[in-house]
């Protein structure tokens, strides 16, 4: 018996039949039922043919295997499959070995014989039918892997995409940095890198979404002063204040309150609050934000004299795609997660939120605790615009890159760290200037036309002399199977866009 062209394979009965005349008496009591049989002599027919796909298997006691072999294959299935099996069973009392059976095969139907034709199709086909749900099951879950692939490539992209044009953003930043600006030029550079680093963080976390929904994002945690965060969250949300015209009322302590935490990330929490703030309060309304200690934690509550919440919103204000004001035409610029986020890296920091509101009309609070750091912890070292600016002895450096602002930007930076530099924007030409150059590193792009970043590191790990050389990606892509990628065609090191100046210094201190 062999299945028909056009069968789908999935839909077969297996039979194990030692005896080639119980699989055909079968077939024939099931034939008017159209059920398409496929016989399987021994046992070690049965994994090729559950491999090509099945919808149940049948086989009389007798040929149950004594040795747990179908056991064990029945348990090596996928996570999704939960394959039927019927037994034809001698009649009376049930034998040892129905009994293992019971105990191991797991979805088991025992049919007793002599079992009526009726009652055989009847178990057949409701075993076809929930095999037929477990298919679709895996259909779905396959289409979410597909779904789930797919967006991780978008992602992948994206952050690619907008790593090219922040590179040389934080390049010439660095450069207002490493010239010593003074005042007032100072603080707008350093407002404008506070919000690059803000940009860049925001992009590594397109390659994390999933990790976010589940808490799972990685914190780079230093003490620092609270101060200095909620600082960083009113300078993020100030536009959004000054659109609305809104009063904004900021209230410190006059002690210093230090937390060990991610100055991002904390940063992100009282801005996602304010402009939670913003969204739910008329304009010229007033918006607060204000901390104080409370024994050995901080406490910091975001006011407003917004719409408020209702009472029975509270308890699922900070729930994921949950908004307190579903119909309000405000609530639509949200996708409803920035609450759960707030929730969850305060959590994350060991502290607690909550949300407190007199009802409707009446403004809202958001209230955030948060452990202090001990007295003797250290603080946040000194920022790198206060290290040395030039590092001695540096050898020759190349930069390889098609975006030609990337490059150039980047070039600079290196010369004011002083460093040598040779500019290059394609593969082929960074290999003929390579002998006659001689540099000890190359910071080399992955993404070029014609010869890419990884051909080229391969043909110049292929030239004498260039066992030593350092090379270096800089470079957009940043997942895991990248850096496998730059490991195998010879990197030494996979950066990615934009590195900030303390990141080349190190390089290029490892050079000297």
């Amino acid at each position: 018996m062999s299945e028909q062209p056009g069968e789908r394979l999935e839909r077969r009965l297996l039979i194990l039949a030692p005896v080639g005349k119980d699989a055909a008496l079968v077939e024939s009591m099931l034939r008017k039922d159209a059920v398409a049989c496929f016989a399987c002599h021994d046992l070690e027919c049965l994994p090729r043919e559950l491999e090509r796909g099945a919808a149940a298997l049948l086989l009389a006691e007798e040929a149950l295997p004594r040795d747990g072999r179908l056991a064990e294959l029945i348990q090596r299935q996928a996570p999704w499959s939960d394959l039927p099996v019927l037994i034809l069973t001698r009649p009376g009392a049930d034998s040892s070995a129905v009994a293992h059976a019971l105990r191991t095969l797991g979805n088991v139907t025992l049919l007793e014989r002599p079992v009526r034709v009726t009652a055989l199709a009847s178990a057949v086909h409701s075993a076809l039918r929930a095999r037929e749900r477990q298919y679709q099951t895996r259909a779905h879950l396959q289409e979410r892997e597909d779904a789930d692939r797919r967006k991780d490539e978008f992602l992948a992209t994206l952050a690619h995409e907008l790593r090219n044009p922040l590179a040389p953003i934080r390049n010439s930043l660095s450069l207002l940095r490493l010239s010593g600006a003074g005042e007032p030029a100072r603080q707008v550079w350093e407002m404008m890198d506070r919000q690059v680093d803000h940009m860049v963080r925001l992009v590594d976390d397109l390659m994390e979404v999933s990790r976010i929904t589940r808490g799972k994002i990685e914190l780079r945690r230093s003490v620092l002063d609270l101060a200095d965060v909620i600082a960083a969250a009113v300078e993020t949300s100030r536009p959004l204040i000054e659109s609305a015209h809104h009063q904004l009322n900021l209230s410190l302590p006059p002690e210093r309150l230090y937390v060990d935490a991610d100055s991002v990330r904390l940063a992100q929490v009282f801005s996602n609050l304010l402009n939670n703030a913003v969204r739910y309060t008329d304009p010229g309304g007033r918006i607060g934000i204000a901390a104080q200690r409370d024994e050995g934690n901080a406490l910091i509550t975001v006011s407003d004299t917004g719409i408020g919440i209702a009472p029975e919103a509270l308890p699922q204000v900070f729930d994921m795609f949950v908004q307190g004001h579903a119909r309000d035409s405000r609530a639509q610029s949200g996708l409803g997660i920035g609450l759960t986020l707030v929730r969850s890296l305060v959590e994350m920091h060991g502290g607690s939120v909550r949300a407190r509101s007199a009802g409707p009309g009446r403004g809202s609070e958001f209230v955030v605790r948060l452990p202090l750091a001990r007295p003797d912890a250290p603080r946040v070292p000194a920022s790198a615009h206060d290290l040395p600016r030039k590092i001695p002895g540096l050898p020759r450096v190349m930069v390889v890159d098609d975006n030609h602002d990337a490059a150039d930007s980047l070039a600079a930076v290196l010369k004011m760290l002083g460093a040598e530099v040779r500019v290059t924007h394609d593969g082929q030409a960074a290999l003929d200037a390579l002998d006659a150059f001689r540099p000890a590193a190359v910071f080399l792009d992955l993404g070029m036309p014609g010869m890419d970043g990884y051909q080229t590191a391969r043909q110049m790990r292929s030239r004498n002399g260039a066992s030593a050389l350092k090379i270096i990606a800089l470079t957009g892509w940043g997942q895991d199977s990248d850096r496998r990628q730059t490991e195998a065609a010879g990197f030494n090191q996979h950066l990615v866009k934009p590195a900030d100046v303390a990141t080349l210094r190190a390089v290029l201190a490892s050079l000297a």
